[in-house]
């Protein structure tokens, strides 16, 4: 039965490439999507540009507000995963 199974099989294979190779894709953007790294780096940034003088605290306060919720919704995806 095992034989007649895999030759019945055969004709799918292409399709289970292209859903695995999509798999795989979908994971790696997931990574990059919900890395936190990036948003600490533009935290510090603003930080940067807030001590230089480059903008104002409403601005910052804005800005800072914006990536502290990016932060959170990379934390809660992180613990859906886990």
């Amino acid at each position: 039965m095992g034989l007649l199974t895999g030759l019945l099989n055969v004709p799918l294979l292409p399709m289970r490439l292209v859903t695995w190779a999509a798999q795989r894709v979908l994971d790696q953007a997931n990574e990059e999507y919900y890395d936190p790294a990036p948003v600490y780096s533009a935290l510090a940034e603003l930080e940067r540009g807030l001590t230089d003088g480059e903008i104002d605290q409403a601005t910052f306060d804005g800005l800072e507000g914006e990536l502290l919720d990016r932060l959170d919704e990379i934390a809660e995806f992180r613990q859906s995963r886990q």
